[in-house]
């Protein structure tokens, strides 16, 4: 038996004319092989009350203990549930192939780029995210209406393609300050810390440990020990970083109002009010604070030990190294 890229059992929210707009997957599983694939293999739809117990028993009989748990507790919403299988990486063909993908990620079963997610715009409905769930525009104002009847407020904390990732889930070992501020799928590693301003999108995340208060796009990763002050901002492949992955390296520092356009490596820092794009020309320093040579931010992509600040006095951009600069020029050019 192959292996089978993710499982999960969910409960599903209708519109008015049947059409899924979310699904909730309580304990996603993925990367699964042996006796438990089989078991998963092909279980997809709708799943009425004794399929439910069909399924637990099959989980319990393959020693999967926590997902027969879950099938048993779902078969009281009966007409709700839905199992999803991915068979394999590929791009998401559904609502529920797409939730399933989101759920992985911030549940840690998978990292950013770790699955397949062409495609999920055009898949995922823009929906009123609401304190009664996901309700679909065209029947908003009816439901706002009947709040109203009620003497109550139907209250929508947004309206969008993506929901808060807290409402689905809350990884362990994490401080989130704003939690409107992180989207499902998004990936946060055991020590994040997102204060007020932080915000993190679908399929980017910290390895964590690390401090966000600034902002990590989609497809982003962050390594351990990584701070992002306040403010700052990644360019991700959805906002003009074209098909560059911009990654920060370990114990980095993005200074606040600072910004990324190239992946960084390892213990680089980034002054603050500084953005680095791509086409940056960058003045390297040696160790006597003396120019070297200008490059473009791109010919420095992925190195470490770097410090990038603007001269007060020239507004050139100058790239510093714990290194010689003339030993970084001469890696520069080693494949010229």
């Amino acid at each position: 038996m192959s292996m089978v890229h993710g499982f999960g059992l969910g409960i599903a929210t209708h519109n008015t004319a049947g059409e899924t707009l979310d699904v909730f997957y309580p304990n996603p599983l993925s990367n699964i092989g042996g006796d438990l694939a089989a078991v998963v293999q092909g279980v997809s739809g709708p799943l009425d009350e004794s399929q439910l117990a069909e399924l637990s028993s099959n989980f319990a009989a393959v020693g999967a203990s926590e997902q027969a748990a879950v099938a048993d507790q779902l078969k009281s919403s009966s007409g709700k549930v839905l199992a999803t299988t991915l068979t394999d990486n590929a791009a998401p063909e559904t609502v529920a192939d797409a939730y399933l993908k989101l759920h992985l990620l911030s549940h840690r079963q998978v990292k950013p780029h770790d699955t397949e997610l062409e495609g999920v715009f055009a898949l995922l409905p823009n929906v009123a995210w609401t304190d009664q769930g996901a309700v679909c525009l065209s029947d908003l104002a009816q439901r706002q209406l009947d709040a109203r009847l009620r003497g109550s407020v139907l209250e929508v904390a947004s309206v969008d393609k993506f929901p808060k990732m807290t409402n689905y889930v809350v990884p362990s070992g994490v401080r989130i300050a704003h939690t409107a501020r992180i989207r499902l799928g998004a990936y946060l590693g055991e020590g994040t810390t997102v204060m007020h301003e932080g915000f993190i999108n679908f399929n980017g995340g910290t390895e964590g440990p690390g401090m966000i208060e600034g902002r990590i796009s989609a497809g982003v990763w962050v390594g351990a020990g990584s701070d992002l002050g306040g403010g700052c901002s990644t360019m991700g492949t959805l906002s003009g970083g074209g098909n560059i992955i911009i990654s920060v390296g370990r114990e980095c520092l993005i200074g606040a109002n600072a910004g990324l356009g190239i992946p960084l490596g390892d213990r680089c820092t980034i002054e603050a009010g500084l953005f680095i794009t791509a086409g940056t020309k960058v003045t390297l320093l040696d160790g006597a604070r003396k120019p070297v040579e200008t490059v473009s931010a791109r010919d420095l992509a992925g190195k470490s030990d770097l410090l990038f600040r603007r001269n007060s006095t020239s507004g050139t951009v100058e790239c510093l190294t714990n290194r010689s600069a003339i030993e970084l020029n001469e890696s520069l050019h080693a494949n010229n």
